[in-house]
C-alpha cells in the first residue's frame, strides 16, 4: 500500500525540489501549492526561495511582501522517499485572498497525476490547517479543472459561488470546507494512506 506524509521544505530535498519544479516547466504545466519554492523560476537561488518560502509564515514578514502567512509542504511518497506534489496552507488572508485563491492551494507534479494522490494531499492539509485553528477554509480552482473541482468534492467540499476571478479574467469555482467534519468523515479511507514517522511514531505511543 502506498502511503504519504508532508514535510518542510529543506535543503536536503533541494536536488529533488529543483528537479519537481523543472517538471512543471517541461510539461508546460501550471504550477500551485509550491508558496515561494518556483522563485527559483524567477531568477532566485534555491537558498533565497526557500528561505522566503519559511519566512513566510512570520505575519510582519508576509505583510511586507503584501501576502498572507502560510506554509508549505512537500507531499512524500514514503514507499519511495519522492516529491509527488506540493501544498500550501494560508492563514489571516488578505481581503483579496477571501475572495480567491483562499486557503490552500495545491498541485501533483504532471508525472503523477491521475493516481487520486491530490485527495491524500488535500486530506493531509486539512489537517494542517486544523493545527493553526482555522475552522472553516476555502479553495478554489478555474471551472475548466475538472480534476480539481472533483478532488474538492471528494472531500466535501461545498460549492459556494462560480465568479470570474478580476486577476485573470477566469471563470472560478469557489468551494468551503468545515475542517473538522471533512477530517471526521474521511478518516478512515485516508488514514491508512498517512505514513507516521518515527517521531510521530514515538509521540503517539508514549501520548
Amino acid at each position: 500500500m502506498e502511503q504519504f506524509y508532508l514535510e518542510l521544505p529543506s535543503t536536503d530535498r533541494k536536488n529533488e525540489i529543483i528537479d519537481y519544479i523543472n517538471e512543471f516547466v517541461v510539461y508546460n504545466s501550471d504550477i500551485n501549492g509550491s508558496g515561494s519554492l518556483d522563485k527559483i523560476l524567477d531568477g532566485y537561488t534555491f537558498e533565497e526561495a526557500l528561505e522566503r518560502c519559511l519566512n513566510m509564515k512570520d505575519e510582519v514578514y508576509a505583510k511586507k511582501l503584501n501576502r498572507c502567512q502560510s506554509k508549505t509542504f512537500l507531499l512524500i511518497r514514503a514507499n519511495d522517499n519522492k516529491i509527488v506534489g506540493m501544498i500550501n496552507v494560508r492563514w489571516n488572508l488578505t481581503e483579496e485572498m477571501k475572495l480567491f485563491g483562499g486557503n490552500i492551494g495545491y498541485g501533483i507534479r504532471p508525472t503523477e497525476r491521475r493516481k487520486g494522490y491530490n485527495k491524500i494531499n488535500l486530506y493531509l492539509g486539512l489537517i494542517e490547517a486544523q493545527k493553526l485553528g482555522l475552522d472553516r477554509v476555502m479553495l478554489d480552482c478555474d471551472v475548466s479543472n475538472l480534476d480539481s473541482s472533483k478532488t474538492m468534492e471528494a472531500l466535501g467540499g461545498e460549492l459556494e459561488r462560480t465568479e470570474i476571478d478580476p486577476y485573470d479574467g477566469i471563470l472560478t469555482s469557489v468551494y468551503q470546507f468545515d475542517v473538522t467534519k471533512t477530517i471526521d468523515k474521511y478518516r478512515e479511507e485516508y488514514e491508512n494512506k498517512i505514513y507516521k514517522r518515527e517521531k510521530e511514531k514515538s509521540y503517539v505511543k508514549s501520548k
